[in-house]
């Protein structure tokens, strides 16, 4: 392994960017020290020799990743929108200086990489000035993109970008089935033109009981668009989409069939996937070994730890999909740029840290400290966010009372 720009102390050891292969790592001391990542003299990160490579304790000392709204503003108007975003930018949105400033405080944090969205954030003028500004940070900028408008602005400066995926929920009548009107060529010609400027380029498809099947037929139309990546989202009960939610949710069979399907899609294509954290439900159904689930750092919901949110006025929250926590004792809601401050502080992020008070099925459940609950969101949109997932196939099948079984163990590649 080669270590790149990047790296942060730990608790259990460190986290490190690397090179080659690219990745963030997580490693005990004494790995750590091995890459020549080590502690300053009495540094509080490495004081309890119990805590060496104890991952999963305890929140990490700021998040791997932010997802940044950078507008609410987007003409599409699609069904199942997370943010509900509008053709008329929000008049408090965050400007190019307030977005730097956001970044600067990140930085500071020790934050990886950045995840840039909407709305349609290609649609702003300022996107690559932002772009360059996280790169002088040491920032990994990525992109999201619809493809349906802005794609002038970003051919040029698609460089900038670690990876740029665009919204792919279906091919042909399936994507207006979605997403409620007719965008397909318009996105599918967006990723040839990206595609011909950039290699890390791939798409993001928002998993629903319309588009499950089509699954194979897409990570094929990936494969001949020769991208670097699919990744596949949960379909989430937020913004526009929590109207939309019981029409497009998939059902409890297609989460049981989710694993195999997907994986006989990723081998038969040979295009690497990525699926979010609120699929670690549907994986551990399959029971691949929570040791390995553990080696390949699989988490369920890493809202307010791993990863944090903001909205397009800068109002911090644990997800994207995550509404904004509740007022401080001050009486105001947390800022991206408060992050510091509100990081270590009591109650911070509220159900997304509780998840070790779970209920069952969880508590007793081997892949617990692993799955965390599943998504809080689903849980806050069936009634108490602080409740087991109520799509995971085994809080569905207690529930039902039936006996609990799975699969037979179910073997996940390693790469």
């Amino acid at each position: 392994m080669t270590a790149e720009r990047g790296s942060r102390l730990e608790a259990f050891g460190a986290i490190v960017q690397m090179a080659r292969p690219r990745a963030l790592v997580f490693v005990d001391r004494d790995r750590a020290r091995h890459l020549g990542v080590t502690p300053a003299a009495g540094d509080p990160a490495w004081r309890d020799p119990a805590a060496d490579g104890a991952l999963g304790a305890a929140p990490l000392s700021a998040p791997l990743e932010a997802h940044l709204q950078l507008t609410n503003r987007c003409g599409a108007g699609c069904t199942g929108c997370y943010t509900g975003a509008s053709p008329a930018a929000g008049a408090d949105e965050l400007d190019l200086a307030g977005w730097k400033a956001a970044l600067d405080h990140l930085a500071a944090r020790g934050v990886f990489h950045v995840a840039l969205g909407g709305g349609e954030s290609a649609t702003l003028p300022w996107l690559g000035d932002l772009a360059r500004h996280a790169r002088g940070l040491g920032l990994v900028p990525n992109l999201t993109t619809s493809g349906l408008d802005g794609l002038d602005r970003l051919l040029p400066i698609a460089d900038l970008f670690g990876q740029i995926n665009v919204s792919l929920d279906g091919l042909g009548a399936t994507y207006a089935r979605v997403r409620g009107f007719d965008g397909f060529a318009r996105a599918d010609a967006a990723l040839r033109a990206l595609r011909h400027v950039k290699r890390e380029v791939g798409v993001n498809v928002v998993v629903t009981r319309h588009n499950f099947d089509e699954l194979p037929a897409i990570f094929a139309h990936a494969r001949r668009r020769r991208l670097s990546e699919v990744e596949l989202l949960r379909f989430k009960p937020s913004g526009r989409g929590a109207r939309a939610y019981a029409g497009l949710r998939c059902t409890d069979d297609q989460h049981r069939r989710f694993l195999p399907h997907v994986l006989a899609a990723a081998r038969r294509q040979r295009v690497r996937v990525k699926v979010d954290c609120s699929y670690t439900p549907m994986v551990a159904w399959h029971d691949p070994g929570p040791a390995l689930l553990g080696s390949l750092a699989v988490y369920g919901c890493t809202g307010g730890d791993f990863l944090v949110g903001a909205k397009a006025n800068g109002a911090l929250t644990a997800c994207s999909f995550a509404p904004p926590p509740p007022t401080t004792a001050e009486g105001a809601r947390p800022r991206v740029t408060d992050l510091g401050a509100y990081w270590s502080g009591p109650g911070a992020f509220g159900a997304f840290r509780t998840w070790r008070d779970a209920a069952e099925p969880c508590r007793s459940c081997s892949y617990h400290a692993l799955c965390r609950g599943g998504c809080r969101v689903v849980s806050g949109h069936a009634g108490d966010d602080a409740a087991p997932d109520p799509e995971c196939p085994r809080v569905v099948a207690h529930r039902r009372g039936e006996a609990p079984s799975a699969p037979r163990r179910r073997h996940l590649p390693v790469v």
